[in-house]
């Protein structure tokens, strides 16, 4: 049996439900704010970013954006999400990967507070997902199994195999079957 699934639609019901429940915190004095920061000029992470933006927009927060040259240095990317981390104004900090050459992507991503890590990256959000704790989710696995539920494709018991074991898509994405029982193979390049 073919299912056709529609994720745009699904996003925009979800884009919905989030700008009513960001305008009752708007109403309480509570204005959700996502800092993004983008370094170096790599054209898919520049799309990836306004996109981010505009689905800010379309959900009622206040988006920060830093887009900064490829030369602007590690210890100073530090500081600015030290800076964010401090900053009671930013709900969630999103620093786009990859990261220029040059940079240590695990250095920046532990500087990330997991409280505010909305990518969920962080090794404590990572081992959030890993025992079934509840916390932020990698956006593609949890977007999949919110197709999967939004169409009623129940994973309970079946065989699922996951393509790539990336820790941004695959190893969450098999992680979140497992949550559901599925039973899961991982096939990857070697």
């Amino acid at each position: 049996m073919r299912i056709i699934m529609d994720g745009k639609a699904l996003a925009a019901e979800i884009k919905a439900q989030v700008r009513a429940e960001t305008e009752a915190l708007k109403k309480s004095g509570k204005q959700p704010t996502l800092a993004v920061i983008l370094v170096g000029d790599n054209q898919a992470s520049a799309v990836y970013v306004r996109n981010k933006k505009k689905d800010c927009e379309e959900c009622g927060f206040e988006s920060l954006s830093y887009e900064l040259p490829a030369d602007y240095g590690e210890d100073k990317l530090v500081a600015l999400v030290k800076e964010l981390n401090q900053n009671e104004k930013v709900d969630g900090i999103l620093v786009q990967l990859p990261l220029p050459a040059g940079y240590d992507e695990r250095k920046i991503i532990n500087t990330i507070s997991p409280e505010k890590d909305v990518d969920a990256f962080h090794p404590v959000n990572a081992g959030r997902l890993l025992i079934g704790e509840e916390g932020f989710l990698p956006c593609t696995p949890a977007g999949v199994m919110a197709l999967l539920d939004k169409y009623h494709i129940d994973v309970n018991g079946k065989r699922c195999v996951v393509v790539g074991r990336s820790n941004i898509v695959g190893k969450p994405m098999a992680l979140l079957l497992l949550r559901n029982n599925g039973t899961v193979t991982i096939a990857h390049s070697r």
